[in-house]
């Protein structure tokens, strides 16, 4: 009797270790505010892919806000796994702040490591009553602008440095081009940290003309809000947002996740991923989904950012580290 109970014991501890080996440690992904809605439909597949390939469940975590303000997160012991944000300063963050990823990130995983791209767009009540249809009627008297803070959210840097790409385009000096991005953020009245922030200003608590996001969040805000709420409007021009994703090497280093880590990141650019995100209205690197899907993406002159302004480390010193331009141009409002 007692061999028998002392092999049951056994063989539970076995089968108790054997799920402690099996079971994954829950995957953190710090991203931002607009990609609630798409990373929403994609873990749950990924969870799918990756209990169909291994035979075991995996547990994934988000935290969401101003894509900065997230890595300055991670950078203080927040511990990601991943980290997807919408734009390369936030990662090259990471690398020059206690190398928690290497300098060389950008180049591990396909398209700069950017899986999809993304639009600027102006956001403007039903009707568009101020007439808003490109850079310059922004800066028209009476009009309010609702973009959020460019030191915080790389959506309202990729709104200054489009601004900005504008005025080159039509032949503005650089100087020309900085006095229109400074007007052009007299009209903000409010300063949100994040996107998300900034669509609450808009549409629940109505402030503002015109809200500057992304076409996904364009999206967001018709299943919050209803489409009958706002028009979209597709400037001229606009910077490609590029979001970009990485393993934070040293946590995954720490917590024995980077196999797991990298798969999650490794099937964003997979059929799956691909058409998660065109249905999210991000636009897949994959020629055939984005065919598949033209009809949700426009046509879009896209301006190069590191052909325009150099590359991202410059773009952040020259504009956005503290004393950079912005502070320079916001703090005379």
């Amino acid at each position: 009797m007692n061999r028998l109970l002392s092999a049951s014991l056994l063989a539970a501890g076995l089968g108790l270790a054997s799920f402690a080996q099996a079971a994954t440690p829950p995957l953190l992904n710090v991203s931002y505010d607009v990609m609630r809605d798409f990373y929403k439909d994609y873990n749950a597949a990924f969870q799918k892919h990756w209990q169909a390939e291994h035979n075991t469940p995996i547990t994934l975590q988000m935290s969401f806000g101003g894509s900065s303000k997230q890595a300055r997160s991670v950078i203080d012991g927040l511990p990601a796994d991943v980290i997807t944000m919408n734009m390369a300063t936030d990662i090259n963050a990471l690398a020059d702040n206690g190398k928690l990823v290497p300098d060389n990130w950008v180049t591990r995983l396909p398209d700069h490591s950017a899986p999809f791209t993304s639009a600027t767009v102006f956001i403007v009540r039903k009707g568009n009553p101020k007439g808003l249809k490109d850079w310059p009627d922004l800066l028209k008297d009476g009009v309010q602008v609702i973009v959020p803070n460019p030191k915080t959210s790389g959506n309202g840097r990729y709104t200054y440095l489009s601004a900005w790409g504008y005025e080159l385009k039509h032949g503005a000096t650089e100087e020309q081009a900085r006095d229109f991005v400074g007007q052009l953020f007299k009209q903000v009245p409010v300063l949100d940290t994040g996107g998300r922030g900034a669509t609450t200003t808009f549409m629940t608590n109505q402030i503002g003309d015109v809200l500057i996001t992304f076409e996904n969040e364009a999206e967001m805000i018709a299943r919050e809000f209803g489409r009958d709420q706002f028009e979209v409007v597709y400037p001229s021009v606009s910077a490609e947002a590029e979001p970009p994703v990485s393993v934070v090497d040293k946590v995954v280093d720490k917590k024995g996740t980077r196999a797991e880590a990298e798969e999650y990141l490794k099937y964003l650019w997979s059929a799956e991923g691909q058409e998660i995100a065109a249905q999210n209205y991000l636009r897949p690197r994959d020629p055939a989904v984005l065919a598949k899907y033209s009809d949700r993406f426009p046509k879009v002159d896209f301006l190069s950012v590191e052909k325009t302004f150099g590359d991202w480390r410059t773009v952040q010193k020259t504009h956005f580290a503290d004393g950079g331009v912005f502070d320079q141009i916001y703090s005379g409002k």
